[in-house]
């Protein structure tokens, strides 16, 4: 599962806008959802996007790799796990969501992720944001998007909490950069500037 926001101007990558225009940051995210679509669509899985106001027919996720959704729920945690309820209620055994603003993702990491939940009940992908890119389980943990401040520095730190609190055995991924910031950019980004 695939989480994006639809690319209006204005309303996405908001702090990475602050320094660099409204115009610059959808451009930049733009890239971003035609990289992620690149890297998922070559995931050996089947593939959803969940967009955050609208489905989107004629965008980067082709509709012959990718079912299309919209994400339903208040808030980050809210929708996250309802995507998850719609995936185990569909019958898939295991799954994973990445978001729409890592560089750094790779289908490699996305296929290690899924053959890691054959011996671990939980994979997480760490951002150094202190976020993370990834999260796949075998069944839902509603415990994972409760009592979560999304967007900030320790959303990493209390999953691994919840994780461990519920004894669960887990698979951690190499530690990855979101774009966020404009020190998030890397040269492939700044060079749209």
């Amino acid at each position: 599962m695939v989480f994006v926001r639809n690319a209006r101007i204005g309303k996405v990558k908001t702090r990475l806008a602050k320094k660099i225009g409204d115009e610059e940051a959808l451009e930049i995210y733009v890239r971003l959802l035609q990289y992620t679509a690149e890297v998922c669509g070559s995931a050996n899985a089947e593939k959803a996007v969940f967009y955050s106001e609208y489905i989107d027919e004629s965008d980067e996720f082709s509709v012959s790799e990718f079912q299309k959704f919209l994400q339903l729920g208040e808030d980050l945690g809210e929708r996250m796990k309802n995507s998850f309820v719609k995936g185990f209620g569909r019958g898939y055994e295991k799954i994973i969501i990445v978001g729409s603003d890592c560089m750094e993702l790779t289908t490699e990491i996305i296929d290690e992720a899924f053959v890691s939940l054959d011996k671990n009940d939980v994979v997480i992908g760490p951002a150094k944001d202190g976020g993370y890119y990834l999260l796949g389980m075998k069944k839902l943990y509603p415990e994972f998007f409760r009592n979560k401040v999304w967007s900030t520095s320790n959303v990493f730190l209390d999953t691994l909490l919840d994780i461990q609190k519920m004894s669960l055995k887990f698979h951690a991924l190499p530690m990855l950069n979101d774009v966020d910031e404009e020190s998030d950019l890397t040269d492939e980004l700044r060079n749209l500037l």
